[in-house]
């Protein structure tokens, strides 16, 4: 067992105690080469001489860590072995609806191409070895499976169809291209065309295909609410508690007295809570007050941990779920709802236990001394953002309103959100209001809109005091030497800074800046320029897409998109795991405990996969309900901008529908296209007529693919090209 000392930076006379009874990733790799043979976890364990339950699983969680990042591999029988003793490969299969796939490697490197034949006995997800056959005249690998490590589904989801006397499931999932035979023994009375879930008892061999048992019938295709129940089983999403969970859930209640008594108590602030009309949980309550030199912004955030303690059933439930999944009309919560909803929401009048981050800031936004507390609170009023920028606009307010203390809280927060938002400019930190769609349902379930959710100062108030109590939390983590994660953000790379230079200057738009040299500044002048023309929404998304995907990392590498130096999430402990995890560290400081620290690389690789997963089950289901509501509308015509363009035809996005398709370029006007690549133009041979991004025309809706996601429009007939017009900038 080694201990290592972390004295206080704030002056604190005793050290915190880290335990790590965890060996390094070289010692591992150099255990296994000291068997020198593939090996279980048991001999690694007795071989490392690590002994223990706990510590066990953490040594088991590392290794998987090690698997994820390529470094070892799994073998017949769970054993560990390194890769490069093998001429193996390990990575996850990327599978192409066409019937080829690819091999991601785990540590990087180009993808390996399987062709259909190999790509034939694996799922997409699936996690495999693979050799090195070849490579092709481009010097692209290709291999061939060797084996399959893991499996990334054991159900399918789909619809039931009978053909010739054979029944099969044809998956929703595109990326599996493989239909799943269904023997009459397994059909359990599912009618053909009904959309079903499948059990795999037999997965795909070259020569044979996959089947399986229906073990749930979840309705007909357009049921209300099918598309929810598809994207829970299609990327797998817990949505059950487990037994245990349960149980620990019924022992939990409120904050007893005794309870606050060894707390900061705040409960005479007037506190209050800003949230959209529709929310149920309440994780943040925010005050503010002027001094002589700025303000004293305090952030309250639920003590999630006071209830959910590490190694619990509870802990175990919300680590496995990783966030919270918000779809248009339903959430799927990390926690339980008597948490989410009661016990840890800071709903009015209420006490509740929280964990504090008191800011100091001056009349620039610059943040000077935080402090954090273990506190009670009690928040003395909801509002809604509307309610709340209502406020500020100057509205009368009435007896039955908010007292006096919580309008000058407001009034008070509207101060700081200057100041801080005057340091965000400073700094250059991307701010792009990308109108969000919102789904909006009649009484039936049926979509009646789609329409742009509306933003206002109020959610940026809330939005930068967040961001503000996240930049202290990290900043105290680092001055007391803790692991955590961060929430990191790298700069672009060179390749999509150049496409982005390109495709501006096609626009008009000047951005002469050197790959490399690119900074948050830089790409806010052009979103500034973008304010001004008509095409802003299609500039925004362009600056949006040259950007990497912000993750968890054990590493602190600042993020780009903020113009921090270090960042970390604090502010959401009832929706999203990493803010409990730091929560967990900043009470382990306070209250000077010894801790064992958990592998952070393999919980920051975790908490990064279930992020993207909810993202994708989301996107998932908003594009199913977008086609769903152009389905009543083909053949009408609707006003489009040109979002994308390829050889093969026109992306094109309808004006204030939020709805994107394809106009191929077989439904061009009568002509031969040439694609000029640099330009993102489609010029045509005969005619001169030209469609390029940015450009406005109409189009037709042509056809709606429900099961593909996929919406495809058409030429008007009879219509000619507009000329296209010279404003913003056009040559």
């Amino acid at each position: 067992m080694r201990k290592r000392q972390v004295n206080h930076a704030d002056g604190g006379d005793e050290p915190i105690i880290i335990v790590d009874d965890l060996p390094s990733r070289a010692e591992i790799l150099g255990s296994l080469e000291t068997l020198g043979k593939p090996s279980g976890l048991r001999a690694i364990a007795d071989h490392l001489h690590v002994s223990g339950k706990p510590a066990l699983n953490a040594l088991k969680r590392r290794m998987g860590a090690m698997r994820r990042d390529g470094q070892l591999i799994t073998v017949r029988g769970g054993r560990f072995a390194i890769p490069d003793r093998l001429d193996l490969i390990s990575g996850t299969i990327i599978a192409h609806p066409d019937g080829y796939a690819f091999v991601q490697p785990d540590r990087g490197g180009d993808d390996i191409y399987l062709a259909p034949r190999e790509a034939h006995q694996v799922f997409h997800d699936d996690q495999v070895l693979v050799r090195v056959a070849g490579h092709d005249r481009r010097g692209r690998p290709y291999g061939n499976v060797a084996e399959v490590t893991e499996r990334g589904h054991d159900t399918v989801v789909g619809r039931f169809l009978m053909e010739g006397g054979v029944g099969y499931l044809e998956p929703d999932d595109h990326r599996i291209h493989q239909e799943v035979v269904i023997p009459e023994s397994g059909r359990n009375g599912a009618a053909p065309g009904v959309i079903v879930s499948a059990v795999i008892e037999q997965y795909p061999r070259r020569r044979s295909p996959a089947i399986g048992r229906i073990t749930e019938i979840l309705g007909e295709h357009l049921a209300p609410g099918m598309e929810i129940e598809i994207a829970l089983r299609n990327y797998q999403l817990p949505v059950e508690w487990s037994e245990n969970t349960q149980a620990e859930l019924g022992r939990l209640g409120p904050l007893t007295e005794a309870e606050c008594g060894g707390r900061l108590d705040l409960r005479h602030l007037p506190m209050v809570t800003i949230d959209g009309e529709d929310a149920r949980d309440f994780d943040d309550a925010v005050y503010a007050r002027e001094t002589e030199k700025g303000f004293v912004l305090t952030v309250a955030i639920a003590d999630v941990g006071h209830y959910v303690a590490a190694g619990t059933a509870l802990d175990d439930d919300a680590e496995l779920r990783g966030t919270s999944v918000y779809f248009p009309n339903q959430v799927v919560p990390m926690l339980p709802e008597r948490l989410s909803n009661d016990l840890c929401s800071l709903v009015p009048g209420e006490d509740r236990p929280a964990l504090v981050c008191e800011i100091n800031l001056d009349r620039t936004g610059e943040i000077g001394r935080s402090r954090f507390h273990e506190a009670v609170i009690r928040s003395h009023h909801r509002f809604t953002y509307e309610e709340v920028q209502a406020l500020a606009d100057g509205a009368s307010r009435d007896e039955s309103g908010p007292p006096a203390s919580v309008v000058e809280n407001v009034n008070t927060l509207y101060k700081v959100f200057d100041a801080l938002d005057q340091a965000r400019r400073a700094r250059g930190a991307l701010e792009i209001d990308v109108a969000e769609p919102q789904i909006i349902f009649d009484a039936g379930r049926k979509i009646r809109t789609i329409a742009a959710r509306q933003r206002c100062d109020a959610h940026r108030l809330i939005e930068v005091c967040m961001i503000a109590a996240n930049v202290a939390a990290a900043e105290f983590l680092m001055r007391h030497q803790a692991p955590t994660l961060f929430r990191v953000h790298d700069e672009p790379d060179d390749e999509r800074i150049d496409g982005l230079r390109q495709v501006l200057n096609e626009l008009g738009v000047r951005f002469d800046v050197t790959a490399g040299a690119v900074t948050p500044l830089d790409l806010m002048s052009v979103l500034a320029l973008a304010r001004e023309r008509d095409d802003q929404h299609l500039i925004e998304t362009l600056v949006l897409r040259s950007q990497k995907l912000a993750v968890y990392s054990e590493e602190n590498r600042g993020h780009f998109g903020l113009g921090l130096e270090a960042y970390c999430h604090f502010t959401s402990p009832i929706r999203r795991y990493p803010d409990l995890l730091v929560h967990r560290q900043i009470k382990a400081i306070l209250n000077r405990s010894a801790r064992t620290s958990d592998d952070m690389a393999e919980l920051a690789s975790h908490c990064s996969r279930t992020e993207r997963r909810a993202e994708e089950a989301t996107r998932d289901v908003i594009k199913w309900l977008k086609c769903e509501f152009m389905q009543d509308r083909i053949g009408e015509k609707f006003a489009a901008t040109i979002s994308g363009v390829a050889e093969f035809g026109l992306f094109v996005e309808l004006d204030g529908v939020f709805v994107e398709g394809l106009l191929h370029v077989s439904e061009l006007p009568g002509d031969y296209y040439r694609f000029d690549a640099g330009r993102h133009v489609l010029k045509g041979h005969g005619s001169g007529n030209s469609f390029r991004l940015g450009q406005s025309i109409e189009v037709m809706v042509a056809r709606v693919d429900l099961d593909q996601r996929r919406i495809d429009f058409s030429w008007p007939q009879g219509d000619k090209p507009k000329r296209r017009s010279r404003k913003n900038g056009d040559r």
